[in-house]
């Protein structure tokens, strides 16, 4: 199934973000600005973008995903229940006990889920393995890894990055989601990566930067990658966290708590 009609993938892109509120208010915890933040990346990558058939979910010649800012799970469970890899119903036991959605990914439990993450830096490392493996054995996947912007302050993103470029993994896709907000502050503040761009290019990336609310231009982004020979490919998608509530939009207190239900009812509604 590939969705091309923008209108229909802005459709989905708002189921998401309405079960990420669901997800994490009925959780009673988790992270919901970055995870509106990069709802739209997502509906891209999954209806759009990646190779995968949610009745095969370990299929060899899948596309992978790698969620390396692993907090941000809601957003990725609200896009595999969408896409058909398990009920939706599933979503409102996010981070229960007996629940199979746990706080991060778990590749063992979540049918869907390439990788378990959550130790942030970690998983682009994951993703150049799955991207190299797939060029030495001719396997034909790609890989997509979703890192944070706060994340990219891990010593270790820097270490996999030089390694995707030595190897060059033009089968790997690397996406920035640049909410300029991590934990503690904007990344200003904390640790500025800034200019993102020119780092990932002096790594040997091909770098794309864009709108990371703007469908068409994810699609072209994503298009473009694909012809890249020679090397990996960095997208640099600007967002704005917590997008889609009004009163969750660039507010750093929202990276990591639930909304109570007066909260939880005024975000249901203007998402829908």
């Amino acid at each position: 199934m590939k969705i091309t009609d923008v209108n229909e993938l802005e459709r989905v892109a708002n189921n998401i973000r309405i079960s990420i509120i669901q997800e994490v208010y009925n959780g009673k915890s988790g992270h919901p600005g970055g995870s509106l933040s990069c709802a739209d990346i997502l509906t891209v990558l999954y209806f759009n973008q990646m190779n995968i058939d949610p009745k095969e979910p370990k299929s060899p010649s899948r596309d992978r995903f790698v969620l390396s800012k692993g907090h941000a799970s809601p957003a990725l469970y609200g896009a595999l229940a969408e896409r058909g890899y398990f009920d939706k119903k599933e979503l409102i036991t996010f981070r229960g006990i007996d629940s199979i959605l746990q706080g991060h990914p778990d590749m063992k439990n979540i049918p869907g889920v390439d990788m378990s993450t959550g130790s942030l830096g970690q998983g682009l490392s994951c993703a150049n393995g799955m991207a190299l493996s797939s060029k030495l054995n001719k396997d034909g996947n790609r890989v997509y890894c979703l890192v944070g912007d706060g994340e990219i302050e891990e010593g270790q993103i820097w270490e996999a990055a030089m390694s995707a470029s030595h190897y060059k993994l033009d089968n790997l896709c690397v996406i920035v989601d640049n909410n300029n907000l991590q934990i503690d502050g904007s990344i200003e503040e904390v640790m500025s990566s800034y200019p993102i761009d020119s780092k990932f290019e002096s790594f040997g990336f091909n770098v794309i930067n864009v709108d990371g609310h703007n469908i068409q231009e994810l699609i072209e982004a994503f298009d473009k990658a694909k012809t890249v020979k020679g090397k990996p490919t960095v997208v640099i998608a600007k967002t704005i966290k917590g997008k889609g509530v009004s009163f969750m939009e660039n507010q750093v207190g929202w990276h990591g708590k639930a909304p109570n239900e007066e909260q939880y009812n005024i975000a249901i509604k203007e998402l829908s």
